[in-house]
């Protein structure tokens, strides 16, 4: 019987070819579009569980009072770890101090190449539980010890054996290779860790740490923890809320820090805080694509219900002579359905053949490694579902309908579909263009608040300025490289800092000032930067002067910002003095805010100062722009390399750097526009075959209205108002639905556009355009059509 029902189908394909391109093609396209997404979705809902415990593995965090407000951070004090075990070993099993993941130089012989890793308590390993290629996971236990990736134990020793070989990590120290252990994927918080060393080594290498006066006051690693099997994770992070107030001095604990562990499982899709309270992250683009993907699978189902049933009156004959001759409703039931599950078995097989082909410039687009699980039992359980559900949903309303016609009315000839028939088509229809409308809509959007956002002032010149790494002996020889690179006219200036442009290494608190209220804890970005530092960016100097080595009081000055000059709150705030742990420093300038950080949000009260070059750690070079870009950086390499010839010139464009501060948002534009074209694109293909099967229902009409002096116009108007004003009524309700949602999108940033109507007039204006060429082909058609034959033919 089943054979039966699919060798039918098949027949009523192949018969109708045109409509089943557009129903094969439109699902095909649909479910392509829900794949991709389903991969994506999945690879964010399992991000960190290739770690085995990552359920019971949590970052230490902590709240503080900042400028009043609540901030949120990921850096502790050193002593942090040693503290959780001291006082509340027995809910953890391992408590982990890092440093921050950053480039480090590895040596061996003459080879020396760059790689990216952590310094860590020697539990890491088990905790992350890597999978070990060569050595253990207890290879950190040594200070003098370094455990390498599997992709950069090749690069350094190729296809030698690295366990117990000696590598010269960052031109200090000696160092034995351990492990080597299977890097990790890409979706996990520390996929870029390519080697890990021991916290222990980290501290030898910085001797300051333990000659600190006042430790608990410096915040400036990571501490990561697996709680014990028998604890729970909310009660654990209560018990450890007042590990640093309970050890900080009167001052420090103006902040009201609050401790508390953020678990693994929310690293990824709840990692925003604001003022204290954790509002979500990427789990509101999980619910987007989600959406956007079931959204613009529906779209494709909803061809095939109208498809089918504006076909009705072609197959109710067929319905007709099946139930006189005694078949049952359930049985034609069945056959409908055979025909949609045979469409959507064809059109998932081609939908994984588009997903093969696409999968590249989807993964360049969303900034993922996706791939199809072909020999996963899952992924085929998945489909298996996927198929069921579609067919279900795409052949449930044609099945019903079709098969409740009456066989008498169909076979005396008295059948008619009814005005209310076309009913339903038209609230799909509604539903096709209202859902792609809001797509356009979202895609205008997201790109007026990228756009909006790029050009905003960014207080300097991020043209022909590239940062790097501040090697030692480049501090030592710092004017003597600064004037050969200037004489050679490669570059126009070079300074130094504590913080790169493009984000905020530093910050401080224990200032005071005139009129400061006693209650309120700051906490200010505090850059250390050369006396060229000004000059090299280019800030835009609003009040006073910039930092001269002709005044030697400059190095107890400060220069600000507009937003420090406002939360101060001087009005004249040249030469008023600040105070800073026990130091007086006065101010000098005043300059426009510079954007280091977000450009999403507002420019933090920010104060620049003079200090010793062994305080900076990034280099700064402002090529000089009457020279080709090649040639300068190619001076820069030979001079530097006099004096570090064993580092590799590695730097990077500020505007590059700057630019990766959208691509978040421009992910989900690009990913927005595309989806919003597919969507299109599926509507259109129905839109498309609606209106043939309308001009075919109305042959026998358009060729009397034509012998009666109609023109093509007159025509083309007749067949085209109608899907005109269901995009009409498409676009009145998507409008504020919408709005809504990209209204509530765009809270999340402060720095903001306004919706304007606009928008809306030009989503609707392109629906149309899309409408009316869509159906014009049909309509023109139908209206050239030479009446005689329509006539005869009927």
């Amino acid at each position: 019987m089943i054979k039966n029902y699919l060798k039918i189908a098949w027949r009523n394909l192949v018969k109708s070819k045109g409509y089943s391109v557009i129903n094969i093609g439109g699902l095909a396209v649909g479910m392509a579009v829900a794949m991709l997404i389903g991969l994506w979705v999945y690879n964010e809902l399992t991000f960190n569980k290739y770690h085995t415990n990552y359920d019971r593995i949590a970052q230490v965090m902590q709240h503080a009072n900042f400028n009043g407000e609540v901030g949120t951070q990921t850096a502790n004090p050193a002593l942090m770890g040693p503290e959780l075990r001291a006082k509340y070993g027995s809910n953890f099993k391992y408590v982990i101090q890092s440093s921050w993941t950053g480039g480090h130089l590895l040596s061996v012989g003459n080879k020396h190449i760059s790689k990216v890793g952590n310094f860590f308590d020697p539990d890491a390993p088990e905790m992350l539980t890597l999978k070990m290629l060569k050595g253990t996971r207890a290879g950190l236990k040594d200070p003098y010890s370094i455990m390498l990736s599997a992709s950069a134990a090749e690069s350094i020793f190729g296809k030698e054996e690295p366990i117990n070989k000696t590598i010269k990590l960052d031109r200090s120290f000696d160092v034995k290779v351990t492990g080597v252990y299977e890097d990790l994927p890409d979706n996990t918080s520390f996929r870029d860790v390519k080697i890990m060393m021991p916290w222990e080594l980290w501290l030898i290498q910085n001797p300051w740490v333990k000659q600190m006066k006042n430790p608990w006051g410096s915040n400036f690693s990571q501490t990561f923890v697996q709680i014990a099997e028998n604890a729970d994770m909310e009660k654990v992070s209560a018990k450890i809320k007042n590990t640093k107030l309970d050890n900080v001095d009167k001052e420090e604990a103006k902040y009201k820090w609050v401790v508390f562990l953020h678990p693994m499982s929310k690293w990824n899709l709840y990692s925003q805080f604001k003022n204290g309270i954790n509002t979500g992250g990427s789990i509101q683009y999980v619910w987007l694509f989600g959406m956007i993907g079931i959204f613009v699978l529906l779209l494709a189902c909803i061809n095939f219900m109208n498809l089918a049933t504006a076909r009705s009156e072609k197959r109710a004959k067929e319905v007709g002579i099946r139930k006189a001759i005694g078949s049952m409703r359930w049985q034609i039931i069945k056959q409908f359905f055979a025909e949609s599950y045979l469409v959507v078995l064809l059109a998932f097989v081609l939908s994984l053949i588009l997903v093969v082909l696409l999968l590249p410039l989807f993964n360049e687009v969303a900034g993922k490694k996706l791939e199809i699980p072909w020999g996963n039992l899952l992924f085929w359980t998945f489909s298996l579902v996927f198929i069921l559900i579609t067919g279900l949903l795409s052949g449930s309303y044609p099945a019903l309908y079709l098969s409740s016609f009456q066989p008498l009315k169909v076979l005396k000839g008295t059948f008619r579909v009814g005005k209310l028939a076309s009913v339903p088509r038209k609230v799909l229809v509604v539903t096709q263009f209202t859902v792609s409308v809001m797509l356009i809509i979202g895609t205008i959007i997201v790109y007026q608040q990228i756009q909006y956002a790029k050009n905003r002032p960014i207080g300097y010149s991020k043209n022909g300025l590239i940062n790097m790494g501040f090697e030692k002996e480049v501090r030592d020889h710092f004017e003597t490289i600064r004037n050969e690179l200037k004489n050679s006219s490669a570059i126009e200036e070079m300074a130094a800092s504590n913080s790169p442009l493009t984000g905020v290494w530093n910050t401080n608190g224990g200032f005071d000032w005139e009129g400061k209220d006693p209650n309120l804890s700051v906490d200010f970005p505090n850059n250390n930067v050369s006396y060229e530092f000004g000059k090299t960016v280019r800030w835009q100097i609003k009040e006073g002067r910039d930092f001269s080595r002709e005044f030697a009081t400059d190095s107890s000055a400060f220069i600000i910002n507009e937003s420090a000059a406002k939360f101060l709150g001087f009005k004249e705030p040249i030469g008023k003095t600040l105070k800073w742990n026990d130091q007086r420093f006065t101010i000098i300038g005043v300059i426009k805010d510079v954007m280091q950080e977000s450009p999403f949000y507002p420019v933090r009260p920010t104060l620049y100062h003079t200090g010793e070059l062994d305080g900076m750690f990034n280099l700064i070079l402002k090529l000089n722009p009457n020279r080709n870009a090649n040639q300068s950086l190619s001076k820069i390499d030979q001079v530097l390399k006099k004096y570090t010839p064993e580092v590799p010139f590695d730097y990077k464009f500020v505007d590059e750097e700057f630019g990766s501060k959208f691509r978040d948002e421009e992910r989900i534009g690009k990913l927005a526009f595309y989806f919003a074209i597919l969507a299109i694109f599926i509507s259109c293909l129905g839109l498309f075959g609606m209106a043939s099967f309308v001009a075919e229902q109305r042959t026998k009409e358009i060729g009397i209205r034509k012998v009666l002096g109609a023109s093509v116009a007159n025509v083309w108007r007749l067949l085209s108002t109608e899907f005109v004003l269901l995009v009409i009524f498409s676009c009145v309700i998507a409008a504020p639905i919408a709005w809504y949602y990209l209204d509530n999108w765009l809270t999340n940033y402060d720095y903001r556009i306004r919706i304007g109507w606009p928008v809306f007039v030009l989503a609707a204006v392109v629906a149309l355009i899309i409408t009316i060429v869509t159906v014009s082909f049909q309509a023109i058609k139908a209206a050239i059509a030479n009446p005689v034959k329509s006539l005869r033919t009927e």
